[in-house]
């Protein structure tokens, strides 16, 4: 299969808006002749969804939430991405498109990461517009903040809610086209299948959580914008129902899966306490904008933090990578605390966590700015811990939290089935091996509000779709193998439950294709996978039944997915014989331990195609051009 990624010719400045122009177009009055499915109304659906039916197309929008509000978007806290300068610090679209491509290890396609940056002004006007509270400085100006991976401020926030008050801006213009009858909303319905009509997308198969409802709804183009697989991990900062699901069935489909051996480690997370978690913390990146990560020095230290002299503490971010510190990219600062760790320098319960110390920036700063800066995170903190981080140092360790890899796009964003399009997280296409922090909620609004409803008319305009009911064939088969799915849970009445399952699985993935991947530990996983997803067809047990709200139904069907695209993100670890990025291969680092890349074999994307279950899949490749940066080792030291 030959990758067709549809980038324009010309300039890397000019590409974005040659293309716009060159653009087929539709008519305002004929808008209104086409629907459009969203699966998804976090960030980039919900923006998109809000967009398309602005222009009048009529959209039917899925979550499988109670309401679009709900969406894990909203669990994002520390800020989002824009090179407006406002700090004037040498920040420029340029800079940003660098910092972004070196950020994911020179992985990511230059025409879209330019884009991006591009794009990324026009995102905060489009959000203060909508009545965002970003927050201001003492000039009424709206402030920015650092993040990792960047020696610029070019972060603006909202304290520690930042995609809670991005995505009520977004569900407030989606809300407003719901009251205006261009978007049929559909809250509780999971997306369980995609249909096809001749090799086209045409619709959805869903699932009312609320009844067990099999319904099916047809469209002349789908968007799925239903986030990452970070809950393949089990533990992970995401929302326990997020899921592999709706992208795992298009990939099924015919759409090929991207990378997916690139998992982000976020490096500050509220350590593991216990076999009775279910989901992990985050702590927003934006606190090491004033808090210096630290150890012992000396192997099982277990003095109160206040009590080691300040000549026995490591900063060993500082120590180092002086020119970044603490602000180092995510997946260089978790690899360094998991490594201190290991030399039983940790913290914590379990001697994984390191310090994170507030004290200076208090001493400098007082403790009100800091409080006005970060004080919902420290009372959360608190709250879950039962400690005081303006006294005593918060604790952190390293922790599943996003997904760099997804369905393959071209530069319409398109996937390899046409008609199907995916936004935000849900796709590869931006990030390369590593996300920068606060570059997620830039892709997810880039997406949806400036280039998906500009693309999507390019496609709808190509030619004109055949009517497609639902009484179609293609659609009642795609009923009816759901529905045998559903039945096949229920029918097995085994002993274990979808949970313990996903807990096994998850571990197992953490062991092996986690902050470090090998040879022998991928095939090991390879070979138990299989093992495990036996034993879930034969021994799981689902209670209830299928006509009522039944969420170890939704929890089976998710936990199935996932015990299949484990073995996806192995092979792509496996076969991807090199480090870069968050995919850190053992046998592939320098003599000082950082990750070590090969450009001549793997400066490509790596595009796997579906051929059964237990079946290698195949491996296609699009390669990619640095006509613009420079190919570098990349040094933050």
């Amino acid at each position: 299969m030959r990758l067709e990624s549809g980038i324009p010719s010309g300039p890397l400045k000019d590409k974005w808006d040659k293309h716009r122009f060159e653009m087929k177009l539709i008519n305002p009055a004929n808008k209104r002749k086409y629907s459009i499915i969203v699966v998804g109304t976090g960030l980039a659906g919900g923006a998109a969804a809000a967009s398309f039916a602005e222009l009048g197309y009529n959209v039917k929008a899925f979550t499988y939430n109670d309401s679009p509000r709900r969406a894990h978007s909203i669990s994002a806290q520390g800020g989002i991405n824009s090179a407006k300068n406002y700090q004037n610090d040498g920040d420029s679209i340029w800079r940003l498109f660098y910092d972004t491509i070196k950020g994911g290890d020179f992985r990511s396609r230059e025409a879209n990461v330019y884009r991006l940056a591009q794009v990324s002004t026009n995102i905060i006007d489009q959000c203060v517009a909508q009545g965002v509270p970003f927050a201001r400085d003492y000039g009424g100006l709206l402030a920015n903040r650092s993040f990792g991976g960047a020696q610029v401020a070019r972060t603006f926030y909202a304290r520690g809610q930042t995609g809670q008050q991005l995505l009520l801006g977004a569900y407030s213009a989606l809300s407003r086209m719901i009251g205006a009858g261009k978007v049929e909303m559909h809250n509780r319905k999971e997306m369980m299948d995609i249909v096809l009509i001749d090799g086209v997308a045409r619709g959805i198969v869903t699932r009312d959580l609320t009844n067990g409802k099999i319904e099916s709804f047809e469209a002349d183009a789908i968007c799925l914008a239903t986030g990452g697989y970070g809950n393949v991990f089990f533990l992970s900062t995401n929302a326990q129902a997020c899921n592999v699901t709706a992208a795992f069935r298009a990939y099924k489909k015919g759409a090929l899966f991207a990378n997916p051996c690139y998992t982000q480690i976020h490096p500050t997370c509220i350590p593991v306490s216990g076999d009775h978690q279910s989901k992990l913390t985050l702590m927003s990146e934006s606190l090491r904008n004033d808090g210096r990560i630290w150890v012992p020095m000396k192997k099982g230290d277990n003095r109160p933090p206040n009590q080691i002299p300040e000549n026995e503490r490591d900063y060993f971010l500082e120590r180092k990578y002086p020119s970044f510190g603490n602000l180092s990219p995510r997946d260089i600062s978790s690899r360094s605390a998991q490594e201190v760790c290991d030399e039983g320098r940790g913290v914590s319960v379990t001697g994984y966590g390191v310090y994170l110390d507030f004290e200076d920036a208090i001493g400098r700063l007082g403790k009100e700015t800091i409080e006005e800066r970060y004080g919902n995170l420290f009372e959360m903190y608190e709250r879950i811990t039962g400690d005081d981080p303006y006294s005593t140092p918060m604790q952190i360790y390293p922790a599943s939290h996003y997904t760099m890899g997804g369905l393959w796009v071209d530069y319409n964003l398109m996937s390899t089935i046409p008609g199907l399009h995916v936004l935000g997280e849900a796709n590869f296409s931006d990030h390369g091996a590593n996300r920068l922090g606060a570059s997620a909620l830039m892709q997810g609004l880039a997406d949806g509000y400036f280039v998906i409803p500009y693309t999507i008319a390019n496609y709808l305009a190509q030619g004109k779709l055949d009517k497609a009911g639902t009484d179609h064939p293609e659609f009642k088969k795609a009923e009816q193998e759901v529905k045998e799915k559903i039945n096949k849970f229920l029918s097995i009445n085994g002993k274990r439950t979808p949970t313990s399952f996903h807990r096994e699985l998850g571990q197992l993935v953490w062991d092996n294709v986690g902050m470090g991947r090998n040879e022998a530990g991928l095939r090991k996983m390879l070979e138990k996978i299989p093992a495990i997803r036996e034993e879930f067809w034969d021994n799981l047990k689902v209670t209830g039944r299928s006509e009522d709200m039944n969420m170890v139904i939704e929890k089976a069907g998710r936990v199935a997915d996932f015990l299949e695209f484990a073995e996806i993100m192995a092979w792509d670890a496996l076969e991807r014989e090199e480090s870069c990025g968050a995919h850190f291969r053992e046998e592939h680092q320098t003599e000082d331990g950082e990750a070590l890349r090969d450009d001549e074999k793997f400066s490509h994307v790596a595009a796997w195609e579906y051929k059964g279950v237990g079946n290698k899949p195949l491996r296609h490749r699009e390669e990619l051009e640095f006509e613009n940066v420079k190919l570098a080792v990349r040094s933050y030291k």
